[in-house]
């Protein structure tokens, strides 16, 4: 019988147990295991990374180690002071191992297939025994200075071959792409083994003496069916090229690139003789085909054997170290300048008194000189 208190028709809700909970109720779950392993992180704190020497890196280096060419490589790019006095330290502990390579420039114009040609001549002079290595400057960003770097993404290839290295390094605003520090990269490449160099510019259309100044061999890639192909390129970068190739020589392009050949051949023939006594040529080829790579590495050689047997090819080297002592010499004075206390005024100054006419150009350059 229901008691009187009790509504008629509603059942009375039961009490909840003090430790009993509702479906609402979330249940703790297990605890998340630690990212890294307690007794792994117990073992870094008392791990102390020791310091690689410049003479354990240049022992590697000359040892073909090609993870210590790459530290050396970041030292000699790099701008803290320390890292450039640990880089120079490398560089003259190995010197005695630089020089015994064939040094060759390829530039062109964006798109003429740069990086698939360098993948096909690369390949071919693996399949030669040749240990290549391959300087790849990628163009820095004027605004934010950063570089992609993604030279070493398109030659697949070689960036899996043991015999084939390459490092792609941002051109830092250098004239003509070439990074400040390429040529010391080459003298480490020189002394881990590798007996090809390729320094593959940005080909921005601008002065490519710098890469010029370092190489054995230059070689201009251009393209056919492009327009007027003699207005296509300046005659400045023509009369420093030893060889032109005309590239994607392929398919329904193959007549345009014959055609091209005998017109650019016909232009070299008008400019002077070069110092080399070695008559630039014009050929053709296919980076994807593999077509005219190995008639390329031909007139290489073959240039490289009229210049040592006429006595060019070291006197170019010793005028291409004079050139580099004297370029880097008046960057460091620059550099030393502008870094003097009270000069940054002074430069101001003169800006201002420029700029509203007060005094000449010459008048204030020598006024910041002392003279």
């Amino acid at each position: 019988m229901e008691t009187p208190n009790e509504d008629m028709g509603q059942k009375k809700t039961p009490k909840e147990e003090p430790n009993q909970k509702s479906a609402l109720s979330v249940n703790p779950g297990v605890a998340d295991a630690p990212a890294i392993s307690p007794y792994i992180r117990d073992q870094r704190k008392t791990l102390v990374r020791k310091e690689i020497t410049a003479e354990d890196l240049a022992a590697g280096i000359l040892s073909g180690n090609r993870t210590h060419l790459s530290k050396a490589i970041t030292l000699v790019e790099s701008n803290l002071e320390e890292h450039n006095d640990k880089a120079q330290a490398i560089l003259e502990l190995v010197m005695h191992k630089v020089g015994n390579s064939i040094r060759i420039g390829i530039t062109g114009v964006p798109g003429v297939g740069k990086s698939t040609f360098i993948e096909s001549f690369g390949s071919y002079l693996l399949e030669q025994n040749h240990k290549l290595a391959v300087l790849a400057i990628d163009p820095s960003s004027q605004r934010t200075k950063g570089s992609i770097l993604g030279d070493k993404t398109r030659m697949e290839i070689l960036s899996k071959s043991a015999n084939a290295f390459i490092r792609p390094s941002p051109s830092s605003g250098s004239l003509g792409g070439v990074a400040r520090k390429t040529r010391e990269s080459m003298y480490l490449c020189e002394a881990a083994g590798f007996d090809t160099i390729i320094i593959e510019t940005v080909g921005v259309g601008q002065s490519e003496t710098q890469v010029h100044s370092m190489v054995d061999f230059f070689l201009l890639l251009m393209l056919a069916g492009a327009g007027d192909e003699l207005q296509g390129i300046k005659r400045g970068i023509m009369e420093m090229a030893d060889l032109i190739a005309i590239n994607k020589a392929d398919g329904q392009n193959e007549p345009f690139a014959m055609r091209a050949r005998v017109e650019y051949e016909s232009a070299l023939h008008l400019f002077p003789a070069p110092e080399s006594k070695w008559t630039p040529r014009a050929t053709t080829c296919s980076g994807i085909g593999g077509k005219g790579i190995d008639e390329i590495w031909k007139l290489i050689l073959d240039y490289i054997s009229t210049t040592k047997t006429n006595g060019y090819y070291a006197k170019n080297r010793e005028n291409q170290t004079k050139m580099w002592f004297h370029e880097t010499l008046r960057e460091v004075v620059l550099e030393d300048y502008f870094a003097r206390p009270g000069k940054k005024n002074s430069i101001l100054e003169s800006e201002k008194k420029l700029m509203s006419g007060q005094s000449t150009l010459l008048k204030e350059i020598k006024r910041l000189m002392g003279n």
